[in-house]
């Protein structure tokens, strides 16, 4: 029924308005109500909302006196009310808990990283990370409900004690080559917990791959472990802008298959703060990147996509992890750099570097301040890797050397590095390690190295005080760099004030000798030597810098106290102890923060695990404090105020006892109740009448409150924690002290390292009877006396003698082409003359009874068999990638060792393949070489080359039938290879023996003149050879 009138009542109250105001609604009233409507509680259906429109809501209302208004009914709006549907009501019950959403929040956000999630005492894993790694970890892996009555499906989760982080991060991220996140526990604010918020958020604070390392206990302290960056730009690839010539090399012609793109390479050490650059090209990068051995490279995420994947497909050959990352928008300038060094970059010019070392010097340091998550790094000075400053030994040649470890198991022992390890340091390791993989192209720098070890060698007791005070030293490279992260504790402290006294100590031995020594009048007969080392020495001692150093020494061995410290880790191994006996248990429940609350009090993990020393409050039995008391006026004056309280405490205790007459009575704390007084016995009635209430009681025990005893309690608790915040400013300005003087001490590392090494080259010659090279600037190579110094080793230990030989290779006689039997020694002889060569070039003395050695400035090396099957590459297509490097790549310069060219295919064709080398090598690249070989008709084949000389070893046969090798060369061609003695000894069958035999003798009388065939084939080669030369 429709009413022509309707009839409203409004209250308002007079109110006196200017007769042209209009009321309008004010600016903050529609976001007022949206924020309010926010926080309401959203409605399943639709709700009418106010009338819009209206024409009384256009009238001016007053409020005031009651009054009725009449309006028409055409005035009020009709129809549908228009308004916005309101989302619908939702009723399901949250995703998570607040500690299971912060994971999946942590997941969702670090999506390449494997989670790990501080819980209390644990870490843990959830989710899908779980079910993949707890099986590979051997956790025990359980689901449970995110909560009592949830309806979402169980949760997966395994974890582990916090105190065996290290163990684990181990198999992720060195075995498993994972990313891992540690996200750890920080206390809330009080605000955010008033609000219902967790005591603890979780947040990640650093991201952790193999190449990010700064100070876990898994690290391999004998190697660098560098993180690499790759830059090329993809344009460039393409042939027809590729670089022409190899940048920072000599002369060598752009023949590679793959164009010479210009290559920018920067690699960092976290835990070292070593930093370096290096120019190169896509045909050099894997020679580089060996000699490098980095853990992790980092790459532009371009090289994803299938056209620009040739790199990819280059690194991918060696099994090196790569990280590909999306460039920065800005990518940053040299100039960027200054921040993430040192504080004292004086020699640091950034002209110096090129545009592809810029790139990949910004790469690399974007990456490594997104895993460190804004923690300041403060890396050495970038040093240059010049390639002409450092003799370059490809790929190939640091497996087939066996340099780093073997070419047949991968292993450290039984390599070169094994078996000339005398150094007594870890650091002092490390540079050896890159010196034999780099060493010197400078005459300076190798005669400062070798005057050195000869000092060494020429005064032992001086090397003996040198290697005693070498082993008192700890890894100060590694130390301080921990400071620079804000991660180095009180043990790292006094570590390096015991390095920092130590190297006290060695400068004052080497400045007592070297005045000992400049004091004694120079020999005549030896006076360039003597003055020479003499000079060595001086300027040795001038490179220690202890200027600030020895007070910050002497400051830390003041403030810290190292027998409270020695207790509190030995207090810590008995927790871990009991944690580990208890860990399994725990697990099984889960450890969730509801297992840890029920946890009994006893096995509760230790709140310094959680929050460093801090205690809320203690009966002070367990107090152990690292810091001495004279470690600042503030902790001397604290731990006055402490003992003060003790007193008082054992008077108020003995006043107590005789004044009740309770002699049990004793006042302590615990968890539960805090500050109280405890009596047992008949005592328990006789403190009734004084303290008639009690928190606690059984038969024969009482527990009640002293108010005079809560009162000091709380005093002592407070003075306590103040001693202990006093502690951490100290430790604090200790740290402060050591990133200032960082680049002294890590100036001061360096010294060390290359004492040790001096002292463990000399140690090496007096034992081995190494004698020091002569280092010239040609190209000649007088050998005399030499042996392999693994292979001597290895045979003096089997009590066999070793057969040295002599190797002169000059201007008569370029390339010597080696016959001879099988197992006679080819491959050794080969080797040991690239390893002397590479010795000498090193610093050290070498394994022979005279060497002078040209510089050589790149070793080859074409020696064993193999295949990559994986790469569908055969023995013989190995062989010959090998080959076209070594004839690319050799100047006349190198020292190239190659071995049975050519024996992966028919005769016909090895016989082929190994003229063509000799003739490359001989004519084209004029370098010193070592060929060996079984093609017997390669001797005949190069008669003419005037350069090239004939030399074999043999075989001594008795009138038993027995034998024995010859390994010293002698001059000839040897065409026997007594291939079936060989294979007697190694217990083949004697009836196959003796059809080899039947069917050798038949070859021999069948065959036609193979050598004149060959000849005439070499004729025409090499009439076209010279041709080509000519031209």
């Amino acid at each position: 029924m429709l009413f022509k009138h309707a009839h409203c009542t409004t209250h308002f109250r007079p109110l006196t308005l200017s007769r042209n105001l209009f009321l309008t609604p004010r600016p903050h009233a529609k976001a007022l109500r949206s924020s309010f409507s926010s926080l309401t509680r959203p409605c399943a259906k639709p709700r009418a909302t106010q009338l819009v429109g209206a024409t009384w809501n256009q009238e001016l209302q007053r409020r005031g006196a009651k009054r009725k208004a009449s309006l028409n009914l055409e005035d009020v709006p009709q129809g549908a009310i228009g308004s916005d549907t309101l989302p619908p009501q939702d009723d399901a019950e949250p995703d998570y808990p607040p500690l299971l959403q912060q994971v999946r929040n942590n997941m969702l956000k670090f999506n390449h990283c494997v989670l790990v999630t501080r819980v209390g005492g644990f870490y843990e894993l959830y989710f899908e990370h779980a079910d993949e790694y707890a099986p590979l970890l051997n956790l025990k892996k359980a689901k449970r409900k995110p909560s009592k009555g949830s309806k979402k499906p169980a949760v997966s989760m395994a974890g582990f004690p916090a105190y065996q982080l290290d163990r684990y991060l181990k198999i992720l991220v060195q075995d498993l080559n994972k990313h891992v996140a540690i996200s750890d526990e920080f206390i809330n604010e009080v605000l955010n917990r008033a609000k219902g918020e967790l005591q603890y958020t979780r947040r990640v604070s650093r991201i952790i791959t193999p190449g990010t390392l700064i100070d876990e206990h898994f690290m391999d302290p004998w190697e660098n472990n560098y993180l690499l960056s790759i830059h090329v730009d993809p344009k460039t690839l393409e042939k027809d802008k590729a670089v022409t010539k190899c940048p920072g090399s000599s002369n060598v012609p752009s023949v590679l298959n793959l164009p010479r793109t210009e290559v920018g390479l920067a690699w960092i050490d976290l835990s070292s703060g070593d930093f370096l650059t290096q120019s190169t090209d896509i045909a050099s990068l894997p020679t580089a990147v060996a000699r490098i051995k980095p853990r992790e490279i980092v790459l532009d995420s371009i090289f994803e996509e299938a056209e620009h994947s040739r790199i990819v497909s280059i690194l991918q050959e060696d099994g090196h992890i790569i990280t590909f990352q999306e460039p920065s928008q800005e990518p940053l300038a040299v100039k960027n750099w200054i921040s993430m060094l040192e504080d004292a970059v004086d020699d640091f010019d950034p002209a110096n570097f090129t545009s592809g070392e810029v790139a990949a010097g910004g790469s690399l340091l974007h990456y490594v301040k997104n895993q460190l998550l804004g923690s300041r790094t403060r890396l050495q000075a970038p040093v240059r890797h010049q390639a002409e400053d450092h003799m370059s030994i490809d790929k190939n040649s640091l497996r087939a050397l066996e340099i780093r470890s073997t070419i047949r198991d991968g292993t450290y022992e039984g390599s070169l590095l094994h078996s000339l390890k005398n150094t007594v340091t870890r650091s002092g390791t490390r540079l050896l390690s890159q010196r034999l993989s780099a060493p010197s192209m400078s005459l300076s720098t190798i005669n400062d190295r070798l005057d050195l070890v000869e000092e060494m060698i020429e005064y032992p007791q001086l090397r003996q005080d040198v290697i005693a005070l070498l082993g008192q030293t700890f890894d100060s490279l590694r130390l301080v760099t921990k400071f620079t992260y804000g991660r180095g504790d009180a043990d790292d402290l006094m570590e390096l004030s015991k390095t920092v006294a130590t190297t006290s100590d060695l400068f004052y031995v080497v400045r007592e000798h070297t005045t000992s020594r400049n004091a004694i009048p120079v020999d005549p007969n030896s006076e360039a030597s003597e003055t020479r080392r003499r000079h060595c020495m001086s300027t040795f001692e001038r490179r220690f810098d202890l200027e600030g150093v020895c007070e910050l020494a002497k400051r830390i061995r003041y403030a810290i106290d190292e027998d409270a410290l020695s207790e509190y880790h030995r207090v810590e191994d008995e927790q871990a102890e009991e944690m580990s006996e208890l860990a399994q248990d725990v697990l099984g429940r889960e450890a969730g923060e509801e297992d840890l609350k029920n946890m009994p009090k006893r096995i509760q993990p230790k709140p310094h695990a959680i929050t460093g020393s801090y205690k809320s409050a203690t009966d002070g039995r367990d107090d152990i404090w690292i810091m001495k008391r004279k470690a600042s006026p503030a902790l001397h004056r604290l731990h006055k105020s402490l003992d003060s309280m003790v007193e008082t405490k054992a008077e108020l205790e003995a006043r107590l006892r005789q004044q009740m007459d309770v002699s049990s009575l004793t006042l302590k704390w615990t968890p539960n109740l805090a500050h109280i007084a405890h009596v047992k016995g008949k005592d328990v009635s006789r403190v009734t009448p004084y303290f008639p209430k009690s928190l606690s009681s059984s038969k024969s025990t009482r527990s009640f409150q002293v108010p005079e005893w809560t009162q000091l309690g709380a005093q002592m608790d407070e003075t306590r924690f103040r001693i202990r915040n006093e502690e951490q400013r100290v430790l604090g300005e200790l740290r402060e002290r050591v990133v200032r003087n960082l680049v002294r001490l890590r100036r001061n590392a360096a010294v060390l390292d290359e004492l040790d090494v001096a002292c463990a080259f000399a140690l090496l010659a007096v034992e081995k009877n190494f004698t020091r090279p002569i280092i010239t600037p040609g190209t000649s190579h007088n050998i005399v006396g030499g042996r392999h110094p693994v292979v001597e080793s290895s045979s003096s230990d089997q009590g066999r003698k070793f057969t040295p030989n002599d190797c002169i290779l000059d201007d008569k006689e370029r390339i010597w082409l080696i016959t001879g039997p099988n197992m006679a020694g080819k491959s050794t002889y080969l080797r040991q003359n690239a390893l002397i060569s590479i010795l000498a070039q090193t610093g050290s003395f070498v394994p022979a009874e005279y060497a002078e050695i040209g510089l050589v400035d790149k070793v080859f090396s074409r020696v064993g068999s193999a295949d990559n099957l994986f790469l569908d590459q055969s023995t013989f297509m190995v062989e010959m990638l090998e080959t076209a490097q070594i004839l690319k790549e050799a100047t006349p310069r190198s020292f190239v060792i190659m071995d049975e060219v050519g024996r992966g295919t028919a005769p016909e064709d090895g016989i082929a393949v190994g003229y063509a080398c000799l003739h490359h090598l001989y004519h084209v690249n004029q370098c010193r070489t070592l060929f060996a070989t079984h093609f017997h008709a390669l001797t005949d084949m190069t008669r003419d080359f005037d350069k090239l000389a004939f030399y074999c070893n043999d075989v001594r046969e008795e009138a038993d039938g027995k034998f024995s090798y010859v390994h010293r060369l002698k001059k000839g061609v040897n065409r026997e290879s007594h291939a079936l003695k060989v294979a007697r000894v190694a217990g083949l069958p004697e009836d196959a023996i003796a059809v080899a035999a039947r069917i050798r003798k038949q070859l021999k009388l069948d065959s036609s003149n193979p050598i004149s065939a060959a000849h005439s084939a070499k004729t025409k080669a090499t009439r076209k050879g010279k041709a080509a030369a000519a031209e």
